[in-house]
């Protein structure tokens, strides 16, 4: 095994910027922008969507609603991962009815933890629209479920490890890959 960096601080902070932007560019197309949500799937993508809502706020005409999503108890192979599982807690204080969101996590691989992710939202109700934005796309789906938006397209391995490192958990900014032979 070894480890090689993909994204350092810096190229972390930009592709957190393009999402940015991704974001920016839909909601300004939008007559009535309240109709907007970010919903970020506990515990990196909720912090990246806490860095994409202060991005944004620095934009005069852009307010955006912000959610964190816990999809423990959605996935499929809970009984595999554990016998008591830690639940993180789901914290969306909007209505979803008809609310275009912006689906964020880190990394999006085998398409099993999005799927998670739509049918916890579905179960709070009917959105307008869901758009998933991820940090990376590494590839190797087993669902037919595709991101909106990705910072940046990785090729690897099924069983290469992505590791997202963000300071609020780990201290540091950076994404590398663990090649697995």
């Amino acid at each position: 095994m070894f480890e090689i960096e993909i994204c350092d601080e810096n190229e972390l902070k930009n592709r957190i910027n393009s999402i940015v932007e991704f974001i920016k560019d839909i909601i300004n197309k939008e007559i009535n922008n309240n109709s907007f949500a970010l919903i970020g799937i506990k515990r990196r993508g909720a912090i990246l969507a806490d860095r994409i809502k202060e991005l944004l706020s620095k934009f005069n005409n852009i307010f955006i609603e912000i959610g964190y999503l816990d999809i423990t108890l959605y996935r499929d192979d809970l009984s595999e991962i554990s016998d008591l599982p830690q639940l993180l807690g789901t914290e969306i204080e909007f209505d979803v009815k008809n609310k275009k969101i912006f689906l964020i996590d880190d990394v999006i691989f085998t398409g099993r933890t999005a799927r998670a992710a739509i049918d916890a939202i579905l179960d709070l109700g009917r959105p307008k629209q869901i758009l998933l934005t991820t940090i990376i796309d590494r590839n190797n789906r087993e669902l037919p479920i595709q991101p909106d938006f990705t910072g940046k397209f990785i090729e690897t391995a099924f069983n290469d490890i992505v590791n997202v490192y963000l300071k609020e958990i780990d201290g540091k900014d950076e994404i590398t890959l663990t090649r697995c032979k």
